[in-house]
């Protein structure tokens, strides 16, 4: 048994090791695809890309382990099958529950070290990624202004561009408040082109407008007013040169990112989340009182005393009859006949106005309170994770192993394709479960470990087919299965 053990060890574990490198370069290249636009064309450093590559990678791992677990089972128990080896393993006496035995023991290994990187090292990773990408996409602003929206990191300036050719670098429809004086927006640029380079020496950047107008304000210090006289200049080419001292790279402060979920460990995220339960209470209390002092009785009424000294007085309302117990013993449609004109009318406005003021102060707390609430949620969420993905590892060989055993199966062909589509699956899934949390569909704990449950039973019902050497699907069921679709494309294609 011990050199059953250790072959079948040695077999897997070569397939892990592979597997794992393949699926952590494959995220990492989604991650550089997200961020080329960022670092291309800023004059980075090697060893500072290399440590934002490093830390990247580092933050993939959690999401990387249970894929490679999943490929390098289905691998490892396919080829097993494919030459043979299992069935002679199982003709020896020896169960497949036997055989996984010490892969299992391996596995539940790499669950509680996943565990302990998730809880431990990612919340280092995450907070040095963060810091760096922030500080990268600071060092050259030209390259961050988006169309449509006005861009702030250049001190002293607020532009915005409407249109940008992507492959020539022009931009479109520019304007430029000018505050860099300190004493307001004293000057607006209007441009129907423009681009923006930077000199060669990497220390100023040529702002060159085409086709606009420059509105200023003159100062005339001899007037002694605040009004200023206007100034229209019309251009068919300006050049605004600005110096990028201040964006050389530095490394910012590393506190301010601390506060967010990513950079938690358990105790941290913990704290954190019972910190913003009671700060989301009292809010909620504080607005369940203001709205009934501001809605259903009136103001607390401010009196100044002889001797100066200033008391509110309590509404008689809420002071001699609890809200609960308050009943109404007149009809208030007869109060309202008895008004004239002109006071039904000042009355009608009046309460109007307190019921749209009430509702918007609804809508707005409502809002605000919401995402206070989601925020609570992404820390609850990240809180479940560090369990949820861990178990993942578990789950991904006891779907894998047993699933190898029976495609019988093994290389990079189809067991890529059926762990890939199994993963993209439990990918999918977690994704929804956390969308339904973010929109209080579920509470936290179910949408963390949604995806597990669904394939918790999809992998118990594999390893009990694996184990009796049962077939997964019969042919006459997947004939049934095929017969819709079948039908379907002799009808579109005949």
């Amino acid at each position: 048994m011990k050199i059953i053990h250790k072959y079948v060890s040695k077999s897997f574990l070569g397939p892990l090791f592979l597997t794992f490198i393949i699926s952590l370069f494959v995220l990492l290249m989604q991650f550089i695809w997200k961020w080329v636009e960022d670092f291309v064309g800023k004059g980075l450093d090697w060893t500072l890309i290399a440590k934002i590559m490093f830390y990247a990678s580092a933050g993939l791992v959690p999401m990387a382990l249970p894929l490679a677990v999943l490929l390098a089972s289905v691998m490892t128990f396919g080829n097993f099958g494919e030459h043979y080896e299992l069935t002679a393993m199982k003709s020896s006496g020896i169960s497949l529950m036997k055989i996984m035995r010490p892969l299992v023991f391996f596995t539940f290994l790499v669950s509680v070290g996943a565990f302990y990187f998730s809880n431990n090292v990612l919340p280092y990773t995450n907070l040095k990624i963060a810091r760096l990408l922030f500080d990268v996409t600071r060092k050259r602003p030209e390259l961050n202004i988006k169309t449509g929206i006005f861009n702030n990191d250049i001190d002293g300036y607020s532009i915005k561009i409407e249109k940008k050719n992507q492959e020539t670098g022009m931009m479109y429809d520019f304007m430029i408040y000018n505050h860099s004086i300190g004493i307001g927006n004293r000057e607006v640029i209007l441009a129907d082109s423009g681009e923006i380079n930077v000199t060669k020496d990497q220390k100023n950047m040529v702002i060159t407008l085409y086709h606009g107008t420059n509105y200023s304000e003159v100062d005339e210090k001899n007037k002694g007013t605040k009004e200023y006289p206007f100034r229209k200049d019309k251009f068919d080419e300006q050049k605004i040169i600005l110096e990028l001292n201040d964006f050389d790279f530095k490394e910012s402060n590393e506190g301010l990112f601390k506060s967010n979920y990513q950079m938690m460990n358990l105790k941290q995220l913990s704290y954190s989340i019972d910190t913003l339960h009671q700060v989301y209470d009292k809010r909620v209390f504080l607005f369940q009182q203001r709205l009934l002092a501001w809605t259903y009785t009136k103001y607390e009424h401010k009196v100044t005393l002889r001797d100066d000294t200033a008391v509110y007085l309590a509404d008689s309302l809420k002071k001699y009859v609890p809200l609960s117990k308050l009943k109404i013993n007149f009809n208030i449609d007869s109060l309202y006949k008895t008004m004239d004109s002109d006071a039904k009318k000042e009355a009608d406005k009046t309460s109007i106005d307190f019921a749209q003021k009430a509702r918007d102060n609804i809508k707005n707390t409502s809002k605000a309170l919401e995402d206070r609430l989601r925020w609570i949620r992404k820390h609850e969420l990240a809180w479940y994770r560090k369990f949820s993905l861990s178990f993942a590892c578990m789950i991904f060989f006891f779907i894998g192993a047993p699933l190898g055993s029976i495609i019988r199966k093994g290389g990079f062909g189809l067991p890529i394709v059926i762990s890939t589509l199994l993963f993209i699956f439990y990918y999918v899934v977690s994704i929804m479960g956390e969308k339904f949390v973010s929109e209080s569909i579920m509470p936290s704990p179910i949408g963390a470990w949604f995806s597990s449950a669904i394939l918790l039973p999809i992998g118990i019902f594999i390893t009990y087919k694996a184990t009796r050497d049962a077939v997964l699907v019969r042919k006459e069921q997947m004939d049934s299965l095929a017969k819709p679709f079948i039908k379907l494309y002799k009808k579109l294609f005949g």
